[in-house]
């Protein structure tokens, strides 16, 4: 079947969380999450090298829409149920249909950091990935020595499958990198 015509869910309700397709208009709510945590995101994350417009994050928003859409990838924008504060951003992304597998990133407001949230979301993605689209694999890949990232897939139950040793450059381009790679698989 083609991955366009899957019913995925727009919006996914959590406890605490509402997560949904980023649409046009979110780009200054995302880029004020960005400019608050740009020190912390920097040493781990491609985009947060330099300070990014609103409309550099309104394009890379809309994009994102686009791509939920051919289901190419399926980015999540994390909210606060009843205040509707921006949390973050979570989603699928190097995306097998075939097998089917996905890859989980994440990034958080720092403001928003320390209160489960992340793992919040990342947990309910992974029930969606496995439950909901019948995936066999769900992995998440970040860089060994980003603690709090490896954190996420630790208290999920993820298991570390490996350790890629000098499998990638640094965001900045100036040391080579250990990627850790956790993994959940499907037991039917």
């Amino acid at each position: 079947m083609n991955p366009v015509l899957l019913e995925i869910p727009t919006v996914i309700e959590t406890e605490r969380l509402e997560l949904r397709m980023p649409n046009p208009g979110d780009g200054s709510v995302v880029n004020s999450a960005i400019k608050a945590s740009l020190s912390e995101l920097k040493p781990w994350l491609g985009f947060a090298q330099e300070d990014p417009s609103v409309e550099d994050t309104e394009t890379n928003t809309r994009e994102a829409h686009a791509k939920f859409l051919t289901r190419e990838s399926l980015r999540y924008l994390i909210f606060r149920k009843g205040t509707n504060e921006f949390i973050g951003s979570t989603g699928f992304h190097n995306i097998d249909w075939s097998v089917p597998k996905f890859e989980i990133g994440y990034w958080i407001d720092t403001r928003m950091g320390g209160k489960g949230y992340m793992k919040e979301a990342v947990g309910r993605l992974t029930e969606l990935a496995i439950s909901e689209l019948k995936g066999k694999r769900v992995e998440i890949r970040c860089e060994s020595t980003n603690v709090k990232s490896r954190a996420i897939p630790e208290q999920l139950g993820y298991e570390l499958e490996g350790v890629l040793r000098n499998e990638d450059l640094s965001v900045d381009g100036e040391r080579l990198t250990d990627t850790c790679v956790y993994g959940m698989i499907s037991e039917s």
